[in-house]
């Protein structure tokens, strides 16, 4: 309903009587002037009458006063107002609510306040998502982080309370569908609210939430009751209704604030954000109105800190909307923009954004900094990052975008801007970096359209891409060859098979003609890309990430690479996907010595092992870049195996727990499986021939083996030779240091002795720590049979002494040596010289052979009173002899000046005789036995192997 009237003399005494002295003494600051050189105009003010802001409800009543006042006079804004307080209360409206909807919306001409509005650095903007103001304490805990600021302006944009806008969109989904339990849930929001406030805040503020709380579910019962009778609610009434969470949450927060002792106002942003609808789910704000509006606001509201409103804006029409998916963050991104902040921050329950899913990769790190580029491609690819649209406000003005977690302030986040300079130097150091992080699509089927008519034909990309936009399809990815004979692209799954039929139609022609082949559709399938800024202009990053891809046997179905040097971007299929990105992250993001450890034989040597892992592995990864990841462990009865690492300080209490039967077949396939770490090795800490007959099946398949198990080194000769040549043909690695001396460089010395070229003479030591003990402490009349009963009680002997006293292990090593130096010799070969007298060779039991064992001291007790009488001492050893292409293991006798006849308790020694040693053999000597130091030669070898990842093997 339209009115234009006059305003008659008889009025302004009327007028004139609501003038205060205040109103008086600020004419001169703020004026409506109603004259002009005439003695009487006509002042006409043009005004849209709606329900309070806060509704937004856009009945309107247009109204047309046209006051004539004397020249000269002069109103100020409260005057004015007045007048049309007195005017419309008497004469047309007979409702308050009218009322103050037209006096809170009222227009006028007014002369700006001369007041400068400050933008720029010492503004900044933090969004908080509806995680962070979840319940009372953590509003309390943002407020808090948000008085921690030193910023001198700052701007807080808030979500709804976790679960709220949730809640609100059901209440109209209850009343559209008449059903009355929409008044129970409206009363659920209320309640959340109100319990909320009463344990922020007290006073007149908390009265003041409280009240307004009130009013605004009273309005929104009136309003669903109306959805309920319509049963129907138009968009922007949906809008509106949901965007009380933000309302609701501003409020509180501001209240918070201003406890605190903070100059605080709150913002409802939709007298603010102007965005015009841009297609299916997309909105474009109108920056430049904004802006006015915003500086009319911060005129209005002059304070320090703004809590405003995310998600919620207005169209040009005044009508609410929102800003749709993840319209919090572009909230403040836009607020960024328009107060051209020094920063926009972003709080989420996350410590910054991942190089990949961690739900996916557990080894996916937190990103230091992404480039907006970058954050825009990971975006658009599926990453939890920002919405690609966020973005582009604060690209405008080079504003950092940081995304932090709120619930560990520790963590730095990460810092979204243009690549900084610094970085890019760094870069050129370190291919790794290029790629900062993978993201992929699921739920994706491929379309292919292929046939020979296609080659050289104007328009065929456009009439299907045509036809994939009238069924509203959204294309994920396109890519076509230069023989252009055909085009392939992605799109979601749930949408193919109306693509398909549109192609079907719009080709039916040139199907049947045979100018086209096929339509395909390709189901099942998700997109892989990697992101990173000039990754595509680095050579070597495509390569590394299709032999990424290859090791981890993931076919490709389709490959895009645009010339922006962003993305790449592979189409696998989905069963592939989860294994495809741990294998291409770890290619890139893993240390280089990165290896995947399957154990065999958790034993004694093997538990310790496991033990000094557990101890060291930590120190390794951090100081040298090596990540040795012990994924599965295998024992004679049960096998635990893990997809990401087992955790070595309870080892033991997961395989009774979580342990299965154990298959070698199974085991192997796990741990070399795994596709995410890129080099394997087994470690064989059994002495088992079985085991040992796979070590050429595992180094040909690119696993890499060591092991103190001395069977396939003694072995056979032919499989010997064999398994030395595929070593050698290869770049897989296979170390047996622990073989002949425990944890003594014995290997590492004689081939670092023969690859630079010295000649081997003669090899000669005491192999065997268990023998050593003995014949160390077989002195001053002792029987030998009491030593070797002491030797058993330490643990020095094998369960069965007579394994030691049979002098097969010396031989065994002896032959290992002597295979190193290329003597072609069979165990059968060596002659050894055994101490179990032939009558015991035979005896059951071992308990019955250390009781028999006493009866056969004499004869070696007479060999040592020989010894002793000539000087001499007896020792076990064995000896290679190159020069006779021999060797032999027997009890000799040294001189007491001897470095053999030097060693104590159970240590080992061994002599090197060579041409650039010849005088004087190179020795070497130390402990030679015990879980502790065989352990710890094991250990050395996978350090080893790390070194010489990538190299050729000798």
């Amino acid at each position: 309903m339209a009115f234009s009237t006059p305003i008659s003399s008889s009025c302004l005494p009327r007028l004139h009587s609501h003038l205060s002295a205040n109103d008086a003494a600020s004419e001169t600051k703020s004026r409506v002037c109603l004259s002009s050189a005439s003695s009487l105009v006509q002042h006409s003010l043009n005004y849209k009458a709606s329900f309070p802001s806060h509704l937004q409800r856009r009945e309107s009543y247009n109204l047309k006063v046209s006051a004539s006042i004397t020249t000269g006079l002069h109103l100020t804004r409260f005057s004015l107002i007045t007048f049309y307080a007195y005017y419309c209360c008497t004469i047309w409206f007979e409702s308050p609510f009218l009322l103050l909807s037209f006096l809170s919306d009222v227009s006028i001409n007014e002369t700006p306040m001369k007041s400068s509005i400050a933008k720029g650095d010492t503004w900044s903007i933090h969004k908080f998502g509806g995680t962070c103001v979840g319940t009372a304490q953590r509003i309390q805990n943002v407020a808090e982080v948000v008085m921690e600021d030193s910023s001198e302006r700052k701007m807080v944009v808030v979500s709804a309370m976790s679960k709220v806008t949730d809640m609100m969109y059901d209440l109209i989904d209850r009343a559209q569908s008449r059903d009355d339990s929409y008044e129970v849930a409206l009363d659920a929001v209320f309640e959340k609210h109100k319990l909320t406030a009463l344990d922020l805040l007290d006073g007149d503020e908390l009265s003041s939430f409280l009240s307004t709380l009130s009013l605004d579910i009273s309005n929104l019962k009136a309003m669903l009751r109306a959805i309920y009778i319509a049963g129907h609610a138009t968009e922007s009434f949906s809008d509106f209704v949901v965007g009380y969470g933000e309302l609701w949450s501003a409020q509180m927060l501001s209240a918070v604030l201003r406890k605190g002792g903070i100059d605080c106002n709150w913002m409802d942003t939709r007298e603010i954000l102007i965005v015009t609808p841009a297609g299916s789910n997309q909105v474009d704000p109108d920056y430049a109105e904004s802006e006015k509006r915003l500086k009319n606001w911060l005129l209005q509201n002059p304070s320090k800190a703004i809590v405003a409103t995310g998600f919620i804006a207005s169209t040009p029409q005044n009508i609410p909307t929102t800003l749709k998916r993840d319209g919090s963050d572009f909230s403040a991104a836009i607020m960024g923009a328009l107060f051209r902040a020094r920063q926009v921050t972003i709080w989420t329950d996350v410590d910054g954004v991942y190089s990949a899913d961690p739900r996916k990769v557990s080894e996916a790190v937190i990103l230091n900094t992404l480039s907006y580029q970058e954050a825009w491609e990971m975006s658009y690819f599926g990453a939890n990052v920002l919405h690609p649209r966020t973005i582009i406000p604060v690209m405008r003005y080079d504003i950092p975008i940081v995304i932090r977690n709120i619930f560990n302030l520790s963590a730095p986040g990460t810092k979204i801007c243009r690549s900084p300079v610094n970085e890019q130097q760094e870069e050129k150091q370190k291919l790794e970096t290029y790629v900062k992080g993978f993201a992929t699509i699921d739920n994706l089927a491929l379309v292919n359209v292929e046939g020979t008519g296609m080659a050289g034909v104007p328009g065929t990309a456009s009439a299907i891409f045509g036809a994939v936009k009238d069924v509203g399809a959204n294309v994920i990815m396109i890519s076509q060859a230069s023989s252009e004979h055909s085009v392939c692209f992605a799109v979601p799954e749930k949408e193919v098979n109306a693509v398909a039929k549109a192609l079907e139609t719009r080709f039916r022609q040139a199907l049947s003609a045979g100018r086209l082949s096929q339509v395909a559709v390709i189901p099942n399938c998700s997109i892989l890309a990697a992101v990173g800024q000039k990754m595509a202009s680095t050579p070597g990053v495509s390569a590394t990430l299709f032999n990424a891809l290859a090791t981890a046997n993931i076919n490709i179905r389709a490959i895009a690479q645009g010339c922006s040097e962003y993305n790449i971007t592979v189409v696998v299929k989905r069963e592939d996907c989860v294994r495809a990105l741990r294998a291409v992250h770890s290619r890139f993001y893993l240390s280089k010595t990165s290896i995947a450890v399957g154990i065999i034989g958790p034993g004694l040597i093997g538990a310790t092992l496991l033990n000094q892992l557990r101890d060291q592995a930590a120190v390794l990864k951090e100081k040298s870049k090596t990540d040795l990841r012990v994924m599965g462990i295998l024992g004679s009865r049960k096998m635990l195996l893990s997809d990401i690492g087992i955790d070595l300080s309870k080892w033991k209490e997961l395989q009774e727990e979580k342990g299965e039967k154990a298959d070698l077949e199974k085991f192997v396939q796990h741990v070399h499986g795994n596709h995410f770490i890129p080099n394997t090795v087994i470690v064989d800490c059994t002495a088992s021939t079985d085991v040992a007959n796979n070590y050429h099946d595992w180094l040909r398949t690119g696993i890499h083996v060591i092991t103190p198990n001395k069977k396939a080194n003694s072995g056979p000769l032919d499989k010997y030779l064999k398994l030395r040549t595929l070593q050698r043909q290869s770049f897989t690695h296979y170390f047996y240091e622990a073989t002949v001396g425990a944890g003594l460089p014995i290997m590492h010395t004689l081939r670092d002795l023969l690859q630079t070229g010295d000649k081997i003479i003669r090899i000669e030591g005491i192999f065997s720590g268990t023998l050593s003990y003995i014949f160390n402490n077989f002195v001053d009349g002792r029987a030998f049979s009491d030593v070797v009963k002491e030797a058993r009680a330490a643990g020095f002997t094998e369960p069965d002494p007579r394994d030691d006293l049979a002098g097969t292990d010396v031989a065994r090593k002896v032959i290992i040596l002597a295979r190193e130096c290329g003597l072609k010799l069979e165990l059968s070969d060596i002659p050894v010289q055994s101490l179990v007298p032939d009558p015991l060779k035979e005896t059951a039991s071992v308990d019955d052979f250390m009781q028999q064992l006493p009866s056969f001291d004499a004869d070696i007790a007479n060999k040592q009173q020989a010894a002793e009488d000539a000087g001499e001492v007896l020792r076990y050893v064995g000896v290679v002899d190159v020069t006779n292409q021999k060797g032999l293991v027997e009890l000799q006798r040294y001189n007491k000046k001897h470095p053999f006849a030097q060693l104590s308790g159970s240590d080992n020694i061994i002599a090197f005789t060579t041409e650039r040693y010849n005088k004087q053999p190179l020795i070497v000597r130390g402990p030679g036995a015990g879980a502790e130091v065989t352990a710890g030669g094991v250990f050395s070898d996978l350090l080893r192997l790390a070194k010489n990842l990538g190299a050729p093997s000798f």
